[in-house]
């Protein structure tokens, strides 16, 4: 059952962020956009590798805002033992969500039950705490932060503009749909 569409269901979690542990909860997702990016572990090969590239566009998708979070199923302990002794990861400005829990990763229908890790799952979820795009890789195949760019810009587009719709490539400023009669078979 597809997660787009769907309220982010409560739960509750601890973070790193900026040499401080928080709470972090549903509720943080509202009233702004939020990027949720799920990987398998701290301390391993292709994870550091999508963080840092994340926190190199993370400028970017705060001016756009939202705001994003790392998770994985190792402790906030873990997180901030990564950031410090990890050069890409000592980068991250950015909240990084322990979930040893499991809940966030079940939540997100991410979770490798069998090892206790999550998939590569990205989530974009709207101010109403409604998640509005869902891609999940395997766990061998790193993800590229700059296309959150595009896909942020193209949801605020049609949150804004409920009667169109962004066609594939779509880039700010280029033209949209509006769904008709007119356009069945045209396109």
């Amino acid at each position: 059952m597809s997660l787009v569409g769907k309220e982010v269901q409560p739960f509750k979690a601890q973070a790193y962020h900026n040499g401080k542990f928080i709470d972090v909860t549903e509720e943080n997702f509202k009233g702004k956009w939020s990027i949720l990016c799920f990987y398998p572990a701290d301390f391993t090969f292709v994870c550091p590798t999508e963080l840092e590239d994340l926190q190199d566009n993370y400028e970017e998708l705060k001016q756009l805002g939202a705001e994003v979070y790392s998770v994985s199923t190792d402790t906030h302990f873990t997180h901030k033992a990564w950031h410090d002794t990890s050069e890409a990861i000592g980068k991250i400005t950015y909240i990084m969500i322990g979930d040893p829990s499991h809940t966030l990763s079940r939540n997100f229908d991410v979770l490798i039950e069998a090892d206790g890790l999550a998939d590569r799952g990205t989530f974009i979820i709207d101010p109403d705490g409604v998640i509005q795009s869902v891609e999940i890789n395997a766990g061998n195949i790193g993800r590229d932060a700059s296309i959150l760019i595009n896909k942020i810009k193209a949801a605020q587009y049609v949150r804004n503009n409920p009667n169109e719709v962004c066609p594939a490539k779509w880039k700010e400023g280029s033209a949209t749909l509006k769904p008709s009669l007119d356009l069945v078979g045209k396109i």
